[in-house]
C-alpha cells in the first residue's frame, strides 16, 4: 500500500489550505478496511497525530488543537482523504504526513493516540508554512 500526500504549502495566518492523501496498491483488502490518519512535525518538535478517519463509516477523532478548524473527510472512490485546514495558524507550521492501517475493531481516537507506530504504512510529507 502506497500513500501519496499533496497540497502542502505557505499561506498567511487566518489563511486555508486543503491536504489530500491519495492510496493505492491494495492486494486482498480494501480502502474501506482502512483507517487514515494525519500527522505532523514541526521542527525541534515531537511527531503529533492531527486527526484520523474510519473510511468505512467516516468517523473523524481530532486532536484538541484543530478541532473547529480542521476537516477530515474521505471519497472512497478516489481512495483519498482530505484534510481541509481553515484558520490556519503559524503554530501549524510541520510536515504534514498521511498514515493507513486496517482499522479491525479500534476506534480512531484509540488510533491516533497511539502514534505513528500503530500505522502500517505512510506516505513522504507535505510542508505547511502559516506565517504571521
Amino acid at each position: 500500500v502506497q500513500l501519496q500526500a499533496y497540497g502542502g504549502g505557505s499561506v498567511q495566518a487566518g489563511g486555508s489550505l486543503r491536504l489530500s492523501c491519495v492510496v493505492s496498491g491494495f492486494t486482498f483488502d480494501k480502502f474501506d478496511e482502512y483507517a487514515i490518519a494525519w500527522f505532523r512535525q514541526a521542527p525541534g518538535k515531537e511527531r503529533e497525530g492531527v486527526s484520523c478517519i474510519s473510511i468505512r463509516d467516516g468517523n473523524v477523532y481530532y486532536e484538541d488543537s484543530v478541532k473547529g478548524r480542521f476537516t477530515m473527510s474521505s471519497e472512497n472512490a478516489k481512495n483519498t482523504v482530505y484534510l481541509q485546514m481553515n484558520s490556519l495558524k503559524p503554530g501549524d507550521t510541520a510536515v504534514y504526513t498521511c498514515a493507513a492501517t486496517p482499522q479491525g475493531d479500534y476506534g480512531v481516537g484509540f488510533l491516533l493516540s497511539g502514534g505513528m507506530s500503530y500505522y502500517d504504512y505512510r506516505g513522504k510529507g507535505t510542508q505547511v508554512t502559516v506565517s504571521s
